[in-house]
C-alpha cells in the first residue's frame, strides 16, 4: 500500500474504496499497531490530554472521598470533549514538579490541573518558566500569573464557626490538615478570625489527614482543662475518626462534644450522631477548573492572550448541613437539658 492510503485508512479520511480501508485496517489489528502519541501531537501541536499530578500517599486517596469527586468532576468535562486526563500519584510535591515538566518535554499533555497549592510553591515558577498551560484548582496563594479556582475555603469555615458560636460554644478546637497546604492556612486563619469577632477561644492542631494523627489529636485536646466543648475537623475521615476518639474516651457526642466537618460526604450522614459539615458541590467545582483550562489551552494554541486575567473563578457557594452533631453546650441556656 502506498503511505497516502495507509495515512488515510488510519486517520478516517475520505478517498478510499471501502475494500481498500478495510484491508488495511485488518492489516493494522493483526500487526497490532497502534497510533504514536507524541508523533501524532508534533504534527497537530495538540496532545488531546489534560494531566493532573497528585503528591499525597495512595493509601490516604484510597479512602478520602474528596478527591474521587474532584477527579469525577474534571473526567466528565475532559471526556464529553474528547480529552483524556492522564493521572500520576507522586511521593511529594518535587516528584511533582518533574513529573509536569516530562509530561510537557515529550508533549504528552496540553495543559495540567494542580491542587494542594503550597505556600510558596515550587510549581508555580516551574510552571511558568516552561509556559505550560495551568491552573490552580484551590487558592488564592502564591498563584503567581496562574490562574485560581477558590474552594471557599474562608467562608466555610466562618459558617462553622458562627454556627458552633449560636449555639453558645465558647471552647472552640480545631483539627486541622497540613500547615504547608496554602487552603490549610486560610482556613486557620478564617478559623481565629472569627473566634476573634465572637469572644470564643480555640486552637488548632495540625496533622498529616490520617485517622491516626486525628484520633490522637482528639484524645490530645480532651485532656486539656478545660477541654473544648465543640471541635472542628478539616475534612469528613478525620472528623468521624475523631467522633470514635471521643467515644472510646467516654465522651458522650453531642451531649459532652459538639464535632463538625469541613468536608461533607455520605460518611457524616451514615455515622452516629450524624455530623454536621460544610457541603458544596465538588463535582461542578472540579469541572469548572477543567473548563478553564480547555479555555487556556485552546486560547494559547489559537496565538491568542488569555482573554481574562489570571484570577478567580468563583465556585456556588457552601451551605452548612446541620445534623444531630452540634448541640449547645451543656451548662448554657439552651444546652441545660442536654446530658447523658
Amino acid at each position: 500500500m502506498s503511505k497516502g492510503s495507509v495515512s488515510y485508512a488510519l486517520n478516517g479520511n475520505p478517498g478510499l474504496s471501502d475494500e481498500t480501508r478495510h484491508r488495511i485496517l485488518a492489516i493494522a489489528e493483526e500487526i497490532g499497531w497502534r497510533p504514536n502519541r507524541a508523533a501524532r501531537a508534533l504534527s497537530a501541536s495538540r496532545a488531546g490530554a489534560c494531566g493532573l499530578v497528585l503528591a499525597r500517599p495512595a493509601h490516604l486517596l484510597a479512602y478520602d472521598p474528596f478527591f474521587p469527586r474532584l477527579i469525577s468532576g474534571i473526567e466528565a468535562e475532559l471526556s464529553a470533549r474528547q480529552i483524556a486526563l492522564m493521572l500520576q500519584i507522586v511521593p511529594d510535591v518535587e516528584a511533582e514538579a518533574r513529573a509536569l515538566g516530562r509530561w510537557w518535554a515529550e508533549r504528552r499533555v496540553d495543559g495540567v490541573l494542580l491542587v494542594d497549592l503550597r505556600v510558596s510553591d515550587p510549581r508555580v515558577p516551574v510552571i511558568e518558566q516552561l509556559g505550560l498551560p495551568a491552573v490552580i484548582v484551590g487558592g488564592p496563594g502564591a498563584t503567581g500569573s496562574l490562574r485560581f479556582f477558590p474552594g471557599h475555603d474562608t467562608e466555610r469555615m466562618r459558617q462553622i464557626v458562627e454556627h458552633l458560636v449560636d449555639l453558645g460554644h465558647r471552647r472552640i478546637d480545631r483539627v486541622a490538615g497540613t500547615p504547608a497546604f496554602a487552603h490549610t492556612q486560610a482556613r486557620t486563619r478564617s478559623f481565629h478570625e472569627a473566634l476573634a469577632r465572637a469572644g470564643a477561644r480555640g486552637s488548632t492542631i495540625s496533622t498529616d489527614y490520617t485517622i491516626r494523627a486525628a484520633a490522637m489529636a482528639t484524645k490530645k485536646l480532651l485532656r486539656r482543662s478545660p477541654p473544648p466543648t465543640a471541635v472542628i475537623y478539616d475534612n469528613d475521615i478525620m472528623a468521624v475518626a475523631g467522633l470514635g476518639a471521643a467515644q472510646e474516651a467516654g465522651v458522650v457526642v453531642p451531649d459532652e462534644l459538639s464535632v463538625a466537618s469541613f468536608e461533607d460526604s455520605i460518611l457524616c450522614e451514615v455515622v452516629r450522631p450524624a455530623l454536621t459539615a460544610s457541603a458544596w458541590d465538588v463535582e461542578a467545582y472540579g469541572a469548572r477548573a477543567a473548563r478553564g483550562l480547555i479555555k487556556l489551552v485552546e486560547e494559547r494554541s489559537g496565538g491568542r492572550r488569555p482573554s481574562e486575567p489570571p484570577g478567580v473563578d468563583v465556585a456556588e457557594g457552601p451551605v452548612l448541613v446541620t445534623r444531630s452533631s452540634t448541640v449547645p453546650p451543656k451548662g448554657t441556656a439552651l444546652g441545660k437539658g442536654c446530658g447523658r
